[in-house]
């Protein structure tokens, strides 16, 4: 068997090679063990405002009552939610999943050509928006399939007078609201109080159902719909929490939520696998505020927290965040992009918690691999396969390369999606038979089983035919203590074939061009080093904080032509 699965022989000693799938029927499953046995422990928080494991039971109830009881909605319908972490995103999703509903995951921040896009291609037939938004939504409504849409402002939840406060302010203080006409909308509180007339409806869901249309650029070209089942979803909840089972606390850790629920990382590891823990969720509705995001994270007695890269940078690099209490904190978990050496040793020295890399995509539900929790530091590696789940490294050819061979990472196990929602063609570009998903990522495995991200397959730099591989080079440029952010892409050269371009943030004002060459020289061989060398104020970032290495791709492309 070690032959097989060569990381066994560094599994952490507690944690199981397989886990059970079929503990729980589905998602729902889940959420009502938590809601009976955690019921008085607080679930969410938002902005000082807690609700209870009762109150997310019974509103949720409510909502499912509204989408069935009066909209008619019934299995396997689909419903967007557009909503950043505010109190009334779980109450949707739990009360979607459990009418039986699929939801589709849908950032609030797409532009109308966009979110277009998203619905007319998974056809849902209704919309839960946050007022901010709502203009969006009004500009492509009429060219979808959408017949119910549900609207709420940020301060619906927080209570009567505070979220009065809120809505106001935002509304016509800072002017955040956009002006919006969609007669047919009704509110959230209003579609609560209508479905409180109608039953939790019985539906039955197996691991086949999906409940989660879950968009993403995937391993290849425009966006598609990862169909995530019940199935997969229960797997990588129970893959997860058995992973980090020995570290944790039922009913008494605090999680720092800050990516966006809407995102699968967040999604499963934050929103799903805590609550099955009955753990509170902490949410930071704009996790750009470091400011206002250290004092959150002062108020909160956070036990873990998960993030981007650039998220943890972020916080390091904010006045006041090394002076917080970090004594009840034993769980960093980083992922989404790959974690850098120095902003995780950076961690490691203010926090005392070892900032751990954990692996995955959209279409794993997300977790593949995870880093054992108990290191002492960094090491580089995005760790161990978890239970149930076999990685190998692939050659071109398709054959499984030995350790120490650089090829693309597969993974295979029960949290692997169905496929892209009606696009088979996609399917079987990233998805055989046998269960292998080809992820895109360029990786390698050492001889103890541990997994190492070398890039993406796509953002890979070819100099004078060498290999160069933008996280390299970023990891190096990090160390440099005057820069901030970096992004390493390729660029045209009529010499070379492409050559290396560096962007930087400084953090240091008076960092110039030939000391940052120099750095460079003194760490990077030849064909490594930037040619050339871009200071900007800021990088361009996706929805949850990952550097878009594309868009700097896509400018020198509309350079160059």
């Amino acid at each position: 068997m070690s032959n097989e699965r060569p990381w066994l022989d560094s599994y952490p000693s507690d944690v199981p090679e397989q886990i059970d799938v079929n503990q729980y029927a589905s998602v729902p499953a889940v959420l009502e063990e938590a809601f009976t046995r955690f019921r008085d422990n607080p679930a969410f928080a938002n902005f000082g405002q807690k609700l209870s494991y009762g109150q997310i039971d019974e509103m949720s109830r409510q909502f499912a009552g509204y989408l069935t009881g009066v909209l008619k909605l019934g299995k396997g319908d689909r419903i967007a939610i557009m909503m950043p972490n505010v109190l009334q995103y779980p109450v949707a999703l739990f009360g979607a999943l459990r009418a039986g509903l699929v939801v589709v995951n849908t950032n609030p921040m797409y532009t109308a050509r966009e979110l277009k896009h998203q619905l007319e291609d998974s056809g849902a037939q209704a919309i839960v928006v946050l007022d901010n938004f709502a203009a969006t939504v009004q500009q492509i409504v009429a060219e979808t399939h959408v017949q119910h849409i549900v609207t709420t402002g940020i301060g619906d939840l927080l209570g009567f007078t505070k979220g009065a406060l809120i809505n106001f302010a935002l509304k016509h203080v800072k002017k955040m609201i956009p002006a919006f006409d969609l007669p047919q909308a009704v509110r959230f509180r209003d579609a609560l109080a209508k479905g409180a007339l109608h039953e939790l409806p019985a539906v039955m869901l197996t691991h086949d159902d999906i409940a989660f249309l879950q968009y993403t650029g995937g391993t290849t070209g425009v966006a598609k719909g990862a169909m995530l089942t019940h199935g997969n979803m229960v797997a990588n909840m129970l893959q997860a929490g058995t992973w980090i089972g020995k570290n944790t606390k039922q009913g008494q850790e605090v999680i720092i939520t800050a990516l966006p629920l809407y995102h699968i990382f967040s999604l499963c590891a934050n929103g799903l696998v805590f609550t099955r823990l009955g753990g509170l969720n902490w949410l930071i509705t704009n996790p750009r505020d470091m400011p206002g995001f250290v004092k959150e994270l002062k108020a909160s007695g956070f036990t873990a927290i998960t993030g981007v890269n650039t998220l943890f940078n972020g916080l390091l690099n904010t006045p006041g965040f090394a002076e917080l209490d970090f004594s009840k904190l034993h769980l960093s978990l980083g992922g989404g992009m790959a974690v850098q050496r120095a902003v995780a040793d950076r961690w490691k020295k203010v926090t005392g918690c070892t900032l751990a890399e954990a692996y995955g995509l959209t279409e794993t539900s997300p977790a593949a691999c995870i880093n054992p929790l108990d290191l002492e530091q960094y090491n580089g590696s995005i760790g161990l396969p978890i239970p149930s789940t076999d990685v190998a490294i692939w050659s071109e050819e398709g054959q499984p390369l030995p350790a120490g061979e650089v090829g693309e990472l597969m993974v295979r196990g029960p949290q692997v999606m169905r496929g892209y929602w009606q696009r088979p063609d996609e399917t079987a570009k990233v998805l055989g038979s046998d269960g292998w998903l080809h992820t895109g990522d360029i990786a390698k495995m050492d001889e103890n089983g541990y997994f190492y991200i070398v890039d993406r397959k796509k953002d890979m730099i070819l100099v004078s035919g060498f290999n160069v591989y933008p996280n390299e080079v970023e990891d190096a440029v990090m160390q440099h203590p005057g820069v901030l952010e970096v992004a390493a892409v390729g660029v045209a050269d009529e010499h070379s074939g492409e050559v290396v371009k560096l962007y930087v943030v400084r953090k240091d004002p008076n960092l110039g061009e030939d000391e940052l060459r120099q750095f460079c020289r003194d760490n990077l061989t030849g064909y490594k080093r930037p040619k050339l060398i871009e200071f900007r104020s800021e990088l361009p970032k996706s929805n949850v904080g990952k550097i878009l290495r594309r868009e700097l791709r896509d400018e020198n492309k509309t350079t160059t032509d």
